[in-house]
């Protein structure tokens, strides 16, 4: 059953630094944004994210029924709350993009941070019109709390802002993505990607990732041999910490090329026991 809570638009002052903002409905945009996330127990990041949206014309949140503060957080910026079953990414955000009022919907994660440049950027170039049916957006990962500046991991570049009548997330269950018709852009202000505090978060999501990733491969026909399982670990940390360049990154870029590839092997290891 699909419950519905919407929040009455507040008039929420953001302060950063010695500059106040002020809600959606005082920011100029000639094309209106609707921006859209979904959570579970986000408490930790949420407040962070909501924050850089004051741009936004409305904030829709569909929650997989959380625990912890992420639904009062949400409620505290005026977000349009809605609660959903989990059944995966892929459908849980095609089902809250479609709740959006406006045709054009920013769709990020409640650990994603938009940089002030980022922002900037947006409002500029909505102010007379966009260009493009959608828009692909840098990336830097924050894991641990450092930010990897080196290697894929860093300006890695996601669509996250387009036009719903142009396309929409397809329904994979785990590593969805935007597919879309028409041009695509570029902004040049990246976003944060907040992904683990610390590493028992990291083994919190561990399990469920790599049982969806699995379940999604089996259900194409792939399968893993043996050989593929021995060598998963050595080839995938060369990849990751040599020909990515996580080795620039410090000790949190070793930490991260050991435990992606710890994920791709137990990974591999979970698809030949479904196939068994």
């Amino acid at each position: 059953m699909l419950i519905v809570r919407e929040t009455p638009q507040k008039t929420l002052e953001y302060v950063k630094g010695n500059r106040v903002f002020l809600t959606p409905s005082f920011v100029s945009v000639k094309t209106k944004v609707s921006a859209v996330l979904i959570t579970h127990n986000e408490s930790r990041n949420l407040r962070r994210t909501l924050t850089q949206l004051y741009w936004c014309d409305e904030i829709v949140i569909v929650d997989s029924f959380s625990t912890d503060d992420t639904v009062a957080i949400a409620g505290e910026f005026g977000c349009r709350i809605f609660f959903k079953k989990f059944e995966g990414y892929g459908a849980q955000k095609r089902y809250a993009v479609a709740l959006a009022k406006n045709d054009w919907v920013l769709n990020i994660d409640a650990d994603e941070v938009l940089s002030d440049k980022l922002v900037r950027e947006i409002t500029q170039e909505f102010r007379k019109g966009p260009s493009c049916n959608g828009y692909q957006v840098p990336m830097n990962l924050v894991f641990l709390g450092k930010e990897f500046r080196y290697g894929k991991e860093s300006q890695r570049y996601f669509l996250r802002l387009f036009n719903k009548t142009a396309g929409n997330w397809n329904e994979a269950v785990v590593h969805e993505k935007i597919e879309i018709q028409g041009n695509i852009g570029r902004m040049d202000g990246k976003m944060l990607h907040y992904s683990y505090h610390n590493l028992q978060q990291w083994y919190d999501k561990f399990g469920r990732y790599t049982s969806m990733a699995a379940e999604g491969a089996f259900k194409k026909g792939k399968k893993k041999s043996m050989a593929a399982v021995l060598f998963a670990l050595p080839y995938y940390f060369f990849r990751y910490y040599f020909i990515e360049r996580n080795l620039l990154n410090g000790a949190e870029g070793f930490y991260w090329s050991v435990l992606s590839s710890l994920s791709h092997f137990t990974k591999y290891i979970k698809i030949r026991e479904l196939a068994a």
